[in-house]
């Protein structure tokens, strides 16, 4: 297990160890103090740095031949899914940390489809992983603690809780691509 990995158990346990602690009135409150707020998101860009660098192993090690592999009718090739993931960066993972997606996003419900569907081959698809990466990792880092203190929008959800969320559904397509790369002979890179 990598030092991130253990890191990342550790925050987990951390968070559901003081959950079980926490009083039930304390929880009702939902409110972070900036301090707690910076906390979660730098553990949080240090979770979505470690996908980040995972994901785009993977999609350098998958060969350009197999973007358009899907390991059925009707479900992502590998070109899709790794542009669903960028569409993620651009997206969500900031909203998750109150930030925006860039100015020319618009519509996230046709944007990320045509995402998807317009960018296949292999250098297309890594080009849209660094930049989108690139607009994630501002908008996170660039996130006033002070305003991540309670509920904010778009989820009406706490810091933790849209971190959880955002990171749970990145390392679920992060296993994705992983099956994904061993369906097509691929090993992934950091293992032995």
């Amino acid at each position: 297990m990598s030092h991130q990995d253990r890191r990342r158990a550790h925050l987990i346990a951390g968070a559901f160890a003081l959950a079980a602690l926490t009083p039930v009135a304390a929880r009702a409150q939902e409110a972070f103090d900036a301090k707690s707020a910076a906390h979660v998101r730098t553990e949080f860009i240090a979770d979505m740095d470690t996908l980040h660098a995972k994901i785009t192993a993977l999609a350098k090690a998958i060969p350009a031949d197999k973007y358009n592999w899907r390991p059925a009718p009707g479900v992502r090739s590998v070109s899709e899914a790794l542009m669903h993931v960028a569409s993620e960066w651009y997206y969500w993972a900031p909203m998750s940390m109150a930030g925006k997606p860039p100015a020319d996003f618009g519509d996230a419900k046709t944007k990320i489809p045509s995402l998807e569907k317009d960018y296949t081959t292999k250098d297309a698809v890594l080009a849209q992983l660094d930049k989108s990466w690139a607009h994630c990792e501002t908008q996170m880092k660039a996130a006033d603690p002070s305003t991540l203190t309670g509920k904010y929008k778009p989820w009406n959800m706490t810091v933790d809780a849209a971190a959880f969320g955002m990171a749970g559904d990145l390392h679920e397509h992060l296993g994705q691509l992983i099956a994904y790369s061993r369906s097509v002979g691929v090993k992934p890179p950091w293992t032995k």
